[in-house]
């Protein structure tokens, strides 16, 4: 019977589900046609894989050849099936061993000449190829993003000739080689770097202990951005599954991979014109956004007020959940999102809103309507939220002591992670109500200060849970086994922000 069968996977969120491209020959007219669910790119594979194979000096059969990609209901997309199904004409018309096939899987787009191009998503693949038991065949150009799951059998081919002799059992394919071992960026900015600014580098470095979202807010020259961009240094390391996990949403969204530092965290820094679905993800084929490119890392939203309000509030679910769900008429997809973020703002339009300097021009009202475009809801999210005021020119100077260097905080940050480790498993931030009550035990007397607080500042049950977190989150730094007045105190002050009226 000629029928072949070839095993591939394709691209849903981060998933890569399995595909079994099935092709028969049959009398007839000639002519190829695919079915199951084919998107536009998939369909024009049949003039891409005749031209192909012609190319590689192949016979390309004359017979009504009819390629089914199982499942029927699932989307397939993009030029990932070119190669099995050039291997499974091939094999139904006696050109291949079809016995051959069944321990491999296949991805790659063909061009013209027969030549092997690079993908998308093979990261994902590859994973679930390692679980399958089957060996992963791939183009050239994927090959070293394929080989960083280290159990991955993955060889990489540079054309369909090369895989037709390795089939063969004529030629070999080489396996993928190793990528190069990640390297810390000794070029990375220095905490050091930052001149004063005590209460901003120790809201930094609680953030970064417990992994809680921060907000800085102050007039402009002070400092937000150069202490956002030195939080990934001082963040513990990433383990081999969160820079898999990480490196697997920028193989889906396309973006290149830098294998020197793939288990690095990614600092990803939107610009204030960002669209929600360049934030959180979407399109007619849902793709990854930047929350989900920031995965295990940071995403810093500068300027956070000049951002389309719908904008913002599309982060209000993902900041809770790590997850974002992408759902449109003819598909759904998941993305990972346990991103941290921190974002900066001024404190009114001109920026100099309660500045010493009296140079602020905005009227009571102007101000108002400003900090409105942060919605309550939002800020109610966001742990520590922190006022960044002007740094004294005697702190600037070539001479003034600079502060703690990032190895050192680093050291602390790391320390107290391992301490949640063992206690829950888990970071501060991400423990749920029921492990807040269970690890954050309160005195009856700084039980009492908590409530007097929330209601003078007016916060919500979700706030009471988050301050137990930063609490907790204080003492994991000063190595104390229970909260105590100062540690609740220092993380109340953290909430007193000015919240938006209504």
């Amino acid at each position: 019977m000629s029928l072949a069968i070839v095993h591939s996977r394709a691209q849903e969120g981060v998933a890569a589900p399995p595909v079994t491209v099935e092709v028969h020959l049959s009398g007839g007219l000639p002519g190829t046609s695919i079915v199951g669910l084919p998107e536009t790119a998939v369909k024009e594979a049949r003039d891409r894989v005749r031209v192909a194979i012609q190319s590689a000096q192949l016979e390309y059969p004359s017979r009504r050849v009819t390629v089914s990609l199982a499942p029927a209901d699932l989307p397939k997309d993009g030029g990932r099936f070119d190669l099995p199904i050039a291997l499974g004409i091939l094999a139904a018309a006696g050109q291949l061993p079809k016995d051959a096939l069944g321990r491999y899987e296949f991805l790659g787009e063909l061009a013209l000449s027969g030549e092997l191009r690079a993908v998308t998503g093979v990261l994902p693949a590859a994973l679930k190829a390692v679980g399958a038991g089957r060996t992963l065949i791939v183009p050239r150009d994927n090959a070293a993003e394929a080989a960083l799951i280290g159990a991955a059998d993955v060889r990489a081919a540079a054309s369909l000739l090369d895989v037709m002799a390795f089939l063969r059992g004529s030629a070999d394919l080489p396996p993928a080689g190793a990528p190069p071992p990640g390297v810390e960026d000794t070029a990375a900015p220095d905490l050091a770097d930052v001149r004063g600014q005590l209460q901003a580098r120790r809201a930094l470095e609680i953030a970064a202990a417990g992994r809680h979202h921060l907000l800085f807010s102050g007039p402009p020259g002070t400092g937000k951005t150069m202490l956002a961009s030195r939080l990934p240094g001082i963040l513990p390391p990433l383990s081999e599954a969160e820079a898999l996990e990480s490196a697997a949403v920028r193989s889906v969204a396309g973006v290149p991979i830098d294998f020197h530092k793939w288990k690095m965290r990614q600092f990803r820094a939107p610009h204030h014109t960002a669209s929600a679905v360049a934030l959180v993800g979407g399109g007619s084929q849902p793709r990854p956004g930047e929350i989900s490119l920031a995965h295990h890392g940071v995403l810093f939203l500068d300027e956070l007020a000049e951002y389309d309000r719908h904008v913002l509030e599309v982060l209000r679910e993902p900041l809770e959940s790590g997850r974002i769900a992408i759902s449109r008429a003819a598909r759904q997809a998941e993305f990972p999102a346990a991103f941290q973020l921190v974002a900066a703002m001024n404190p009114c339009p001109c920026g100099y809103a309660g500045d010493p300097s009296g140079r602020c021009s905005c009227t009571p009202e102007a101000v108002r309507r400003y900090r409105a475009r942060i919605s309550a809801p939002l800020l109610d999210r966001i742990d520590l939220q922190i006022e960044v005021p002007r740094v004294s020119l005697n702190e600037l100077g070539a001479n003034a002591p600079g502060g703690e260097s990032t190895a050192d905080v680093r050291r602390r940050v790391v320390a107290a992670r391992d301490r949640q480790q063992a206690r829950a498993g888990k970071p501060n931030v991400a423990l749920d109500n029921r492990e807040v009550q269970r690890d954050c035990p309160l005195a009856g007397s700084d039980r009492d200060l908590l409530v007097r607080s929330l209601d003078r500042l007016g916060l919500s049950a979700r706030a009471y849970h988050r301050i137990l977190r930063v609490a907790r989150t204080i003492a994991d730094l000063a190595a104390e086994e229970s909260i105590r007045t100062p540690h609740l105190t220092e993380a109340i002050q953290y909430r007193r922000l000015v919240t938006p009226n209504r």
